[in-house]
């Protein structure tokens, strides 16, 4: 068969994606894969087959019955269940994969609950909760991120959330429209702002991991590490912006409309169950779109690395004039 993998002149290159992570439409047909939800379905057994798969042809072990579609299923399937850096197995709610299902239900709170201070107060701390395992799970390469890091971080993220929502509320407590409904936004964007810089402080003191081709660490950039932290926290309000800024739009819409003014069990119960899926249509798309902005894995020139760092690395015997990092997800 011409499509084993045996039977190839050259060898597919798995330690990248299949496809082109230098344009932004490889980038999101790559997310699309990695991050569908269905892979959080499969068994043990099969996840432990496509691992096998992985390592085995990184090591030169190659079955003579694998084909080339097998071989990027499995990459697929192993880059949507463990880390790029480490090779450890993610948690499940904190991989990509989970981003649709779980903020579907969870934005379905924010946008559902921001009128009462209970209800602001519950959903917040359930979403920062979330987004704590989310930026914790998919922080850079080794990085070390203790637990009263991990503690203080997910308490001021929940109450900056907490506070701006309130305070924002407060602010439009006369208005039943738009406004109203755009407060969650504004707070989560607030709370992203706080949580991922606090995450990941390990790194803008030590620096994020800089390796060469072979993948050996060669160095640590404090300045890397602030770009990748602020191009995280742009890629997530991005993720959010779409389906917390148009699912409130048409929700405000439709509760304009007689049909909706004229059946109160309607104006009652419809309002969480609408949005929830508004939200899940919108997060299927805009979780790999949002990934999508910046590359994971990128290049950078040693001489435009922080002056200290190129003549740590520029001493190494065979010293890169490239290196790589990863800016985590």
């Amino acid at each position: 068969m011409s499509d084993l993998v045996i039977n190839q002149k050259v060898l597919p290159d798995i330690s990248k994606s299949k496809w082109d992570q230098n344009t932004y439409s490889g980038r999101v047909k790559h997310y699309f894969a990695s991050a569908n939800p269905m892979t959080l379905f499969t068994s043990s057994a099969t996840q432990e087959k496509c691992r096998k798969i992985v390592l085995d042809y990184k090591k030169g072990v190659i079955s003579p019955d694998l084909t080339m579609d097998q071989l990027w299923r499995a990459k697929i399937l192993y880059d949507s269940m463990y880390h790029p850096d480490t090779g450890e197995k993610m948690f499940c709610l904190g991989r990509m994969s989970a981003q649709m299902p779980a903020n579907m239900v969870i934005t379905g709170l924010l946008l559902s609950f921001y009128r009462t201070c209970p209800g602001v107060i519950f959903s917040h701390w359930i979403n920062q909760s979330f987004n704590a395992i989310v930026n914790y799970t998919n922080r850079s390469g080794n990085s070390k991120t203790t637990n009263q890091q991990l503690f203080y971080s997910y308490c001021f993220a929940t109450g900056a959330a907490t506070t701006a929502a309130l305070g924002l509320n407060m602010m439009v407590k006369n208005s039943h429209g738009l406004a109203a409904r755009l407060v969650p936004f504004v707070a989560v964007a607030a709370a992203n702002a706080i949580n991922i810089p606090m995450v990941r402080a390990n790194e803008l003191i030590d620096g994020i991991e800089l390796c060469d081709e072979n993948d050996q660490l060669v160095g640590k950039s404090r300045q890397l590490a602030a770009l990748s932290i602020a191009q995280v926290t742009l890629s997530r309000i991005a993720m959010a912006m779409p389906d917390m800024v148009l699912s409130p739009v048409i929700m405000n819409r439709f509760t304009r409309t007689a049909y909706y003014k004229a059946r109160p069990l309607i104006q009652k119960y419809s309002e969480m169950p609408i949005q929830t899926f508004l939200t899940g249509i919108g997060l299927y798309f805009t979780t790999p779109l949002g990934c999508a902005l910046f590359p994971q894995k990128s290049a950078i020139e040693v001489s435009k690395l922080e002056a200290s760092v190129q003549k740590d690395i520029l001493a190494r015997d065979h010293a890169p004039k490239v290196v790589f990092y990863n800016k985590g997800l």
